[in-house]
Parts: C-alpha cells; structure tokens; sequence
C-alpha cells in the first residue's frame, strides 16, 4: 500500500497497541521484582536457607558432626516437610565480638534466615554486657538491612557473677527482640542447663540427648518463624 500524505505511520504497524502492551510487562516486572525482594521470599521449590551464628554449641563441641545442633535441627525440621538446610556457622570459643567479625563470611552463602546463638562466651569471660548488647545490636541490624529474618536464642549469666551483672546480661535478649521486633527463644539451653545427664563431663556442653532437648524445645519457634513466610 502505498502512503499518502494523509496516512499515519499507526495505519502500518501498531504503534499504540505495543506502547500499551510495554507498559503492562514493565509494570508486571516491577511487580515481579518487589516481590522477590520481600524479606525472607523463598520461590516454590527452593531450599530454605538458613545460617545458625554462634559459639561451641552451634559447632558441636565434643560431638560427631551428625549429633551437632544444627544437624539435629536440619533433620528435625525436614522430618515436619520443611525443605530446609542448616548451615553451621559456629565457632568455638566465639563472642559475639567475633561473631560480628565474620559476619560477612557466615553470609557468604546467602541465607533467607538466622538463628543468632551468641553470648555464651561473653558470659563466661564477664564481659561488659553493655559491649555484649552492642554487639548484637550491630549483628541483628545488619542482618535486617539485607532482608534477613532474624530469630535470636538468649543466653543467662553465669550464677557465679552476681545479682546485678546476671540482671544486666539476660536482659539484653528480651530488649533487643522488641527493639528490632525479631523472635525471640527465651534461652538456648532451657532444660539442658545444669542437668548432668544433657551435659557432657564438663557440665557446659550439651551431649546428644541435650542437643535432642534443645531441637525439641527450639524447633517450634523455628517451624513457627518459617511458616510466617
């Protein structure tokens, strides 16, 4: 056909027609995107990641790697048809100073979810709980400005600090979870803590039935945590 001096370019190809259908796909993209980026998005049919940031307990102090907190709850919550994988991030004789230390390392394998299990060292060494909250503070900020759901484990004061310094210390978990409105298990080692039998012989490290009583009693709050997602 041939143009005319009257005819317009739209009478050839439909130029309306595709400056419409762009802006429907560049909407459904941003669309798309926002949503992927939600914290803690995890795509049907993806492992959830999560990181468990902590000290000898995470690690497995003096246990077969299998019997370790991690491995125990990886198995625990895939026996509940999570599709989970833990990985251990815990490093014996950790603070919380080293453990913000290598955070970025502890994420190097991004996870949607951590379980931030630190403190315990900071109490046995009678460090400054204002040092230790500060810390952890960093840690869980951090974590929520790349889009990281958080669930912290308390930790309590040695006994043999006294009143004021075990005041001091076990609030800090309480008052962080609501300062950062993350979730909060109360404390990591609840009806493991001096039982000797969920010990091993140095009364500090929990054996494998110690381990299988904090999965018990954690996994709740993890299970909980991931199917608000």
């Amino acid at each position: 056909m041939k143009q005319t001096s009257k005819t317009k370019p739209a009478d050839f190809f439909p130029y309306g027609r595709l400056r419409r259908a762009f802006k429907q796909t560049r909407r459904f993209a941003a669309v798309t995107l926002a949503v992927l980026l939600l914290p803690g998005t995890v795509l049907a049919g993806e492992t959830t990641v999560i990181v468990m940031l902590g000290d000898s307990l995470t690690a497995g102090y003096g246990l077969a790697q299998q019997n370790s907190l991690p491995a125990k709850l990886q198995t625990h919550l895939r026996a509940q048809d999570l599709d989970v994988r833990i990985i251990n991030a815990g490093v014996s004789g950790d603070t919380t100073s080293g453990g913000l230390a290598r955070l970025d390392w502890a994420l190097a394998d991004p996870p949607s979810h951590v379980i931030v299990a630190l403190g315990a060292n900071d109490g046995l060494r009678a460090i400054d709980p204002a040092l230790t909250a500060d810390n952890l503070d960093r840690i869980i900020t951090e974590l929520k400005s790349r889009g990281i759901i958080v669930l912290l484990a308390g930790m309590r004061a040695p006994p043999n600090l006294g009143r004021d310094y075990a005041t001091e210390f076990d609030q800090i978990y309480p008052r962080l979870a609501e300062k950062h409105s993350v979730a909060l298990y109360p404390f990591l080692l609840d009806g493991v803590a001096a039982t000797a039998d969920l010990n091993q012989s140095d009364g500090m490290h929990p054996n494998a039935a110690g381990v299988d009583v904090i999965v018990e009693r954690l996994g709740p709050y993890v299970i909980k945590l991931l199917n608000k997602n």
